[in-house]
């Protein structure tokens, strides 16, 4: 029996890493294949991939949006693709592992050649850099933005108070966790392009953007600057045998580390600030009809492609204007994540004739996602019926985002669904933003009513 291995990481580490590694393990069975799959989660990798794994396996799949430690298994047959495509089509791949040739000693030495050549370009672009840079943000921002929030249970300026819990809880979220937001999220846009060689000029060029007030777009500017520098030194730069140790422990670091260092000081960093200050001032600035188009197309790209890219590219925009003190975005980006799979699970209950007996029990599970903060919940309904069911979460999403926005609504913590709304100030506005996602929730379900034909 051929061997597959498969590896699957999403950018956020918590939904469609899980859900891709189950969806083809599912398959696997279906088609009596010995599949094993490692999964590179927020909480680290787990049932991870061993050396005689990979030297028994016939083919590997990547199913990964963001870093899945590649180059381990150079020489063996390898299909790539994102994690959405190993939810919606695992079998396929698995046919396409299957039909791959094995690779002999020949085509291991070529290929590992040809895998250093292509290593930079084989990572799918700006977007897999800028993903890998926001996972590793992440978790800073949980921490800190809830730290943040607890403290303010002592009264909205007790932080200001030195000595007492309020103060500590401050200095260790806002302090710490959400000072080192930008430097990671640089460093490991910079580390995704060039490796290891890219992470000191990144987390450099990041600090640097931080100090100089250029926000999360600065960062983002560092990061793909540091990580382009690095890589041409260590692609260009060639010294003596004897020598070429000093390269990725001196040359790279501290060469790549000026370079950027100096045009973030006196060339990028002001004029980033610029764009970062007006920006946070429009957003400041936003009420009525500016506010709800906001919230409206932030709100319709979250249910676009359900943890794709234009649903991560809302969802990064609002997690970088949490370094800036905006919580209004990332009210609304999850208040619209959510609402998909709760309107499809609220479908199923007004109008069950409309779905089968196993679209009805999928619904109590999308019901669950939802509530998290899941959106990938909706993906079976939307990959079954997509001309009708993405309409339908697409308009309840929208309006969930513009009545977030327009009711004021905050939010500190960029994940966690309805498990952060009882935690004292981590969101503003609680009651109109819990009527905001009910809201959308029942448009995306009258939608979906309206839309459906009956199945029995």
């Amino acid at each position: 029996m051929k061997k597959i291995l498969a590896v699957t990481a999403c950018p956020t580490g918590i939904a469609h890493t899980y859900m891709a590694a189950e969806s083809l393990e599912k398959a696997g069975r279906e088609e009596n294949i010995q599949l094993k799959v490692e999964t590179r989660g927020g909480v680290g990798v787990e049932n991870a991939l061993t050396e005689q794994d990979i030297a028994e396996a016939h083919a590997i799949i990547i199913a990964a949006d963001t870093d899945a430690d590649e180059e381990r298994f150079a020489g063996k047959p390898v299909i790539r693709a994102g994690v959405s495509e190993a939810i919606k089509d695992p079998k396929g791949l698995i046919t396409k592992a299957l039909a791959l040739k094995p690779s002999n000693n020949q085509d291991f030495v070529a290929e590992v050649e040809k895998r250093k050549a292509e290593k930079g370009s084989e990572r799918k672009g700006p977007y897999k850099h800028l993903m890998n840079g926001v996972s590793f943000m992440i978790p800073l921002v949980v921490a800190g933005g809830l730290l943040i929030a607890i403290s303010f249970i002592f009264g909205i300026e007790a932080f200001k108070e030195e000595g007492t819990l309020a103060a500590a809880l401050m200095s260790i979220g806002g302090g710490a966790a959400f000072a080192l937001m930008v430097p990671i999220l640089a460093g490991f846009i910079a580390y995704s392009i060039a490796d290891k060689p890219g992470l000191a000029p990144g987390l450099i060029g990041g600090m640097l953007a931080s100090n100089i007030g250029a926000g999360f777009l600065g960062g983002i500017v560092a990061g793909f600057l540091a990580g382009y520098v690095a890589k041409w030194i260590r692609d260009y730069v060639k010294l003596p045998r004897n020598f070429q140790g000093l390269v990725p422990v001196l040359i790279i670091p501290f060469f790549a580390s000026l370079i950027v260092g100096l045009l973030m000081v006196y060339v990028i960093g002001e004029p980033v600030k610029y764009v970062m200050d007006s920006l946070t001032a429009w957003l400041t600035g936003l009420s009525g009809t500016n506010a709800l188009l906001l919230g409206l197309i932030l709100g319709a790209m979250m249910a676009f492609d359900m943890g794709g890219p234009v649903n991560k590219a809302a969802y990064t925009f609002a997690v970088g204007l949490l370094a800036s003190d905006m919580y209004a975005p990332m009210a609304a980006v999850m208040a619209a994540g959510m609402t998909p799979p709760l309107g499809i699970w609220l479908s199923t209950l007004i109008g069950p004739k409309k779905y089968t007996v196993e679209e009805k029990e999928a619904g109590k599970a999308a019901g669950v996602l939802g509530i998290s903060f899941i959106t990938e919940g909706a993906i079976p309904f939307a990959a079954a019926d997509p001309f009708r069911v993405i309409p339908s979460i697409v308009a309840g999403s929208a309006v969930t985002g513009a009545l977030s926005m327009v009711f004021g609504a905050t939010l500190r913590a960029p994940h966690g669904g309805i498990f952060v709304l009882p935690i004292p100030n981590a969101v503003g506005n609680l009651g109109m933003y819990a009527l905001a996602i009910i809201i959308g929730t029942i448009v995306t379900a009258i939608m979906l009513h309206i839309l459906k034909k009956n199945k029995a």
